[in-house]
């Protein structure tokens, strides 16, 4: 099989591996000039900076891939685990530590806001716990749960529901689990990892807390952007082609099968199978001919972000990950999904690169902080005034310094706003995780990563099947190379 893969993120380069291990011919184009997608870096006065995600879960999803290739996450990247995994400064009771464990969390609870928060929390975290391995092995791990495969999924579905809660919103399950007003902003968060609204989103995204919390946060040794160049090796050691700093123009279609693709410079590129590592909404509207098109339809985007890489003085109460709530965290999901604004008042997140990565610093002891501030994504035909932009992080830069987390002399010397993201990723908006999770629906009506009606395309992103964040990311380009592999045959394992 010679098989293309457009995009090295995270979900291009796990096809890659998936497919070489397998057998194939693999190249991957990228149209940047390194790896790695949204998980990119910057190189600021000889320091190299992660500008993208800054922790990594469920590790033996890139185990797996790693023993594709014949190594191990562990040969591979040194993973760390910070303590704590992230601080909350909250607006009531301050500093409230979370742990990687729920035990550890529950001492931690427990000694800041009491037995009685203690007790919720447990209560909350078994919930989390139950939805997880009731929901895991069929939105995360298995096929996409498309129409066709419904009446295979809806006996295991009725008898999962009620641990799954898929009918209550997540605001609606924390009213009758949690009343700890700083409790409830911690476990409200979740809903922000694949960017969605907890006065909206189903219950089940409640599961994201057990991934943190009850399986672990990590780092890596050296920052993410090493996880990225382990991944790239692993590839080339299976004989992946790369051709960065080349975009692709178009895939070509004939008879409802892709032939190949051609690149801007005029080159063409036959294949009997393309990944594309790309937002759904560019491959749909850009690179495919007008007919025949896959049926997926465009999705409300998630939350995209403000961020920046700020040249900061070491601080007492800065942790490896810090998390600056507001007084009215409410308010900022009204702003952003309401309002279709940037927060007035935003939740700021901090990851101290040095103290979680072991990255390292510049030399007058000042050490790289990526910020973050949540925002919506772009609108669809016009571009925000750059003045909201800069009102944000004005905001970013009041709340901080207010909080003791920022000096006077601290700089912020890289930003990239939601228009910055949308336009190197074409046809995100800006938004960082595909589509919210903002109806029940939302996992069903996800692109599937086997496109409907072409032959031959397969889908490997945020946008895809099973969803934005590394290790979904990860996971949609094997569901993706192993779709492309059914349908085109088998070929004699490398490994």
């Amino acid at each position: 099989m010679k098989a293309l893969v457009v995009g090295a993120g995270m979900g291009g380069l796990a096809a890659a591996i998936e497919l070489a291990a397998a057998g194939a011919d693999v190249t991957v184009i990228e149209a940047a000039p390194r790896a790695g997608g949204k998980a990119g870096i910057a190189v600021i006065e000889g320091l190299t900076v992660d500008t993208g995600p800054s922790v990594l879960t469920l590790p033996e999803v890139f185990d797996a891939l790693f023993q594709r290739a014949g190594l191990s996450l562990a040969e591979a990247v040194t993973l760390r685990q910070p303590t704590p995994a992230t601080r909350y400064l909250d607006p009531d009771v301050g500093a409230i530590d979370i742990l990687s464990g729920v035990e550890p969390t529950l001492d931690s609870v427990r000694d800041a806001l009491g037995p009685d928060a203690a007790e919720q929390a447990q209560r909350f975290l078994q919930y989390a716990r139950r939805i997880w391995d009731a929901s895991a092995p069929w939105f995360v791990y298995g096929p996409a749960p498309t129409p066709d495969r419904l009446p295979s999924l809806l006996p295991a579905a009725v008898r999962h529901l009620p641990a799954i809660d898929p009918l209550r919103t997540m605001d609606a399950a924390l009213d009758r689990l949690v009343s700890h007003p700083s409790l409830r902003r911690i476990f409200r968060r979740y809903a922000t990892y694949n960017g969605s609204d907890p006065r909206q989103a189903p219950a089940t995204l409640h599961c994201i807390a057990h991934v943190e919390i009850g399986l672990g946060v990590y780092a890596v040794q050296g920052g993410i952007h090493a996880l990225v160049d382990a991944l790239v090796h692993a590839a080339t050691r299976l004989g992946v082609r790369f051709r960065f700093g080349e975009r692709v123009a178009s895939i070509a279609v004939q008879h409802r099968r892709v032939t190949g693709l051609t690149l801007a410079d005029g080159e063409v590129l036959v294949a009997d199978a393309i990944v594309a590592n790309a937002d759904a909404a560019h491959v749909l509207h850009d690179l495919l001919p007008s007919r025949p098109r896959p049926g997926f339809s465009d999705r409300p985007p998630s939350m995209s972000g403000w961020t920046a890489i700020l040249r900061a003085r070491a601080t007492p109460d800065l942790a490896g990950h810090t998390v600056l709530f507001p007084e009215d965290y409410s308010a900022e999901f009204a702003d952003i999904f309401d309002r279709d604004r940037p927060p007035s008042s935003p939740t700021v997140y901090l990851c101290a690169q040095h103290r979680a990565h072991g990255l390292g610093t510049w030399s007058d002891g000042t050490e790289p902080v990526f910020a973050m501030a949540n925002a919506p994504a772009e609108p669809r035909s016009t571009s925000r005034d750059p003045a909201v932009w800069d009102a944000l992080e004005s905001s970013v830069r009041r709340r901080l310094r207010s909080a003791g987390l920022m000096g006077v002399d601290d700089a912020i010397v890289w930003t990239r706003t939601p228009a910055g993201l949308a336009q190197a990723f074409p046809g995100t908006r800006g938004a960082i995780y595909g589509s919210s999770s903002n109806d029940r629906t939302a996992a069903f009506r996800r692109p599937p990563n086997r496109a409907p009606r072409l032959r031959g395309l397969y889908l490997a992103s945020g946008s895809a099947h099973p969803g934005g964040g590394m290790p979904l990311c990860a996971l949609s380009g094997v569901q993706a190379a192993q779709a492309a592999l059914t349908d085109l045959g088998p070929i004699r394992p490398r490994w």
